[in-house]
């Protein structure tokens, strides 16, 4: 059972340690379960993490596309995982939905924005797109780490 304190001035650091303790007891029992870092190994990073039973194959045109998510928040607003497309072009008319943040580990990809302005990211480089995001995509083919932020929690 949480025992109850008041943090005052007099409360000793074993004290607040003591209630830390409790709280992180007592937050793991609420959940039911405990929560676990989502690692994406070196060995994963090179496109064996693809070989988890979770992972969504998309048949298209010009090949598979692999998505793998790694970790989904408790809150469903907020994800991470892995994805390898071929070559691709789309033109993105709505806006794009969610924020989105993403470290190409190879290939790359061209986006230009609704304006005309093109940014290339290469492999070894980092983008992150924001949800009101218009304009188009093209890649000949690439594998990114993903991160992905959505105030409703849709679209992960």
């Amino acid at each position: 059972m949480l025992t109850q304190h008041r943090i005052t001035p007099s409360l000793t650091r074993v004290g607040f340690a003591a209630l830390l303790g409790e709280l992180a007891l007592a937050s793991t029992f609420a959940l039911g379960e405990v929560a676990h870092p989502a690692k994406l190994s070196a060995e994963a990073l090179t496109g064996a993490g693809f070989t988890h039973p979770d992972t969504i194959v998309t048949e298209t045109p010009t090949g598979n596309i692999l998505d793998f998510t790694s970790l989904k928040s408790s809150d469903r607003k907020f994800a991470s995982g892995m994805y390898a497309a071929g070559a691709q072009r789309f033109e993105i008319t709505e806006p794009y939905g969610v924020d989105e943040f993403m470290f190409f580990l190879e290939g790359s990809v061209t986006l230009t924005s609704s304006d005309g302005t093109v940014t290339v990211v290469n492999a070894g480089e980092a983008v992150t797109i924001p949800k009101e995001f218009t304009g188009v995509w093209e890649s000949d083919g690439y594998r990114k780490i993903w991160v992905i932020y959505s105030a409703t929690g849709e679209d992960l």
